[in-house]
Parts: structure tokens; sequence; C-alpha cells
């Protein structure tokens, strides 16, 4: 009989989803059966809304109130970091209860802040549930972190120290950050230019929202395109971007615009540079293709932690979110940029690292690990 995994993700930004995917198809090919929930989602509806709406204006609207919140608060676990706590536990707490006495788990493993408490506060319930919080930020502020949590996989030495700073002895791993198997096995950039219709030798950017919305993509992807920069355009979710990039691409030949899509391997194939936000899962996966980052510095928070860091990894650079700054920085880094641009060094796989560290809490992914057809359900 399969054991049964639930991964917890959470709707800000589509890094989690990304995340969660990934550990589920590691999960699977192993034999097990893997769901994945929205943490958010176990806070109500009514909880659920109104925890997204106001997180969303918060980052977009008052990025200096979210610092605030970030950095005096989270980061360092006050009072008010408690509070939230507890009240989101209040909610949280029972509906994964709940959730778990309806179709039970051998593994919990939450890649939000939210399912991590959750997880952690129900372990005294069921000792033989492992419970396990992956998280790619190089920050890992207090909600991530409760006792209760068998084990802790960050990305780096400094995420490490962060979750100690909470609990001093908490078992964690440090692994390569998950990616899909789609960016590994990317086109040349021959192949990809091919099949989009980007000349051979021509300087193309790829431009893409992670699900946030910062910054004026738009007006910086016309501009790259009136330098002369061919730009793929990726609108993620967010269909009104999408209109407009749609608008642009009519009247400017070098633009192709996308929104939702999986073409985002072939897409950083083709690119010779990768404007993005400093989202972990977006600048792992163009580190994984070997696309150079230019990297937006517009998003609070955990976003100017993750910015000094992937600026510490090498290959990136940082530049304003105005249009002529982004533009005039894309054009300096391709003037640096050989073409046609090549992986130098195979990525290394995360899963190896994965398998191992879950072995340390008692889950063994070597036996059976295989091809299976189960699907990853997404629901709540």
């Amino acid at each position: 009989m399969a054991q049964e995994a639930v991964l917890l993700s959470g709707p800000l930004g589509l890094g989690h989803e990304m995340m969660a995917r990934s550990c589920a198809a590691v999960l699977q090919r192993a034999g097990w059966r893997a769901r994945v929930l929205d943490s958010m989602s176990l806070l109500g509806r009514g909880g659920g809304t109104a925890g997204r709406k106001l997180f969303g204006s918060m980052v977009a609207s008052v990025p200096g109130l979210y610092d605030g919140l970030h950095f005096a608060h989270l980061r360092t676990g006050s009072r008010l970091a408690s509070r939230m706590a507890a009240a989101a536990g209040a909610r949280v707490v029972p509906a994964l209860r709940a959730e778990l006495d309806r179709e039970p788990a051998d593994l919990v493993i939450s890649v939000f802040a939210t399912g991590a408490l959750a997880a952690a506060r129900l372990k005294a319930e069921t000792p033989a549930r492992r419970t396990v919080v992956l998280c790619t930020d190089v920050a890992v502020h207090r909600l991530w972190v409760w006792e209760g949590t068998d084990l802790f996989i960050v990305t780096s030495p400094a995420a490490a120290a962060t979750v100690r700073r909470f609990l001093p002895r908490a078992a964690v791993s440090v692994m390569p950050p998950p990616v899909q198997d789609a960016f590994y096995d990317a086109p040349s950039q021959e192949e990809a230019r091919a099949a989009l219709g980007v000349p051979d030798g021509a300087a193309c950017v790829l431009v893409i929202d992670s699900g946030w919305g910062f910054g004026p993509l738009v007006e910086s992807v016309a501009a790259m395109a009136d330098a002369g920069i061919y730009v793929l355009a990726v609108a993620g979710r967010r269909v009104s971007v999408e209109r407009r990039l749609q608008a642009v691409a009519q009247r400017t030949p070098r633009v192709r615009a996308f929104g939702f899509t999986d073409r985002v391997p072939e897409l950083m194939a083709a690119a010779d540079l990768v404007v993005a936000l400093p989202g972990a899962t977006t600048c792992s996966e163009a580190r994984v293709v070997g696309r150079p980052l230019l990297l937006l510095d517009v998003m609070p928070g955990h976003g100017r932690d993750n910015l000094l860091h992937e600026l510490e990894l090498g290959d990136a650079q940082v530049c304003g979110p105005d249009a002529a700054g982004v533009t005039a920085s894309a054009l300096a880094m391709l003037s640096t940029i050989p073409r046609p641009a090549s992986r130098a060094t195979p990525a290394p796989r995360w899963e190896p690292a994965f398998t191992a560290a879950l072995q340390r809490v008692g889950v063994d992914l070597t036996h059976g690990y295989q091809a299976v057809g189960a699907d990853t359900r997404i629901g709540s």
C-alpha cells in the first residue's frame, strides 16, 4: 500500500506552488501518493481571502509597511509575530486536523509558513507522522520555525543559521533549491530560438512576472524592444497585464507575449538574460538553464534578503524599477554575454540531497523509485 504525503503550499506568488509540485513528483516516483493543499484555504473562506488580499495589497501598495513587518517582527520573532501565529493557528490547526483525520498522511511537508505552524502544532497528536519544512528563503523567519518540526530543509548555510536562531538544536539539512525536470532538460538556445522566431545572434531577454505584479513590466518590455532587444514577456496569471503585453507585441515585432505558460524552460533557453524578481524559484530555474539574472529591487521583506543572496551567488546584477533603468542595465549586461548562450557546467540535481535529507527522519524514497502514473492532486 502506498504511503501518503501532504504538501502544504500557499497562493502568494507562484514559487510555493512550483516547489510543492517538484517535491510531489519526487515522492510519486518513489511510489508515494502525494496531495497538495493550500495553507491559506485552511483559514476558511473568509480568512483565506482576507489574508491574501491584505498581504497582496501590503506588499504591492505599501512595500515599506511590509518591510517593517518582515524585518522588525517576523525576522525577530516579536510579540506581534507571536500574536499573528496565535491568530492563524486558531483557524488553521483545527482545519488541518480535520483534513488529516479525513485522509491520514505519513508525511507532511510545509513549503509555506502557515502550513509549517499547523503541522508542528499537530505533531504531538500523531508522533509517528513526520513533519518537514522546506523553505528556499535565505532568512527563515519566526512563523516558519516551531517545535514539533522533525526536519528543516533549506538551501543555504545562512538559512540554516536563521532556523537555529529560534531552535538552536533543530535538525537542518541544506540542499540545492527544487527545480522541475523541464529546466534541466531545456533545449539549446538555437533550438529554442528557432521555435520562437528569434533570430540567431540577436540580443534577447526574458522578462517574467512571478505572480506579484511588482515593477513596470509592460513599460520595461516596450522600452527594451525600442532599444533593439528581442523580449520574451511572461505575464503569468495576470490577465490584464497579458492583454497589455499582447498589445505591445502587435505594435512591436521584437516582442513575444505570453500569459501563464509551461514554456518557461524553452523561453529561458532562448534568452541571453532573465529579468525577474529575486524569487528563489525563478532564480534557481534560470541558474539551472545557465542564464544570468537582472533582478528588480522592488520586492519588499524577504525579497530584499533574497536579492542580496542572489547577488552573492554571482551571475546576477540588480537594477531599479523604472523602465529606463531596466533597459540601461539590460543593455550593459547583454554587451558582455557571449552568444549563443549555453550551460557552462551541468547544474547539480537537487533530488539526491532531498532524498538524503528525508532519510534523516525515516522517510525512505529509495525503495521502488520509479516513474508512476499518479497525478499530483491540487486542492483544499
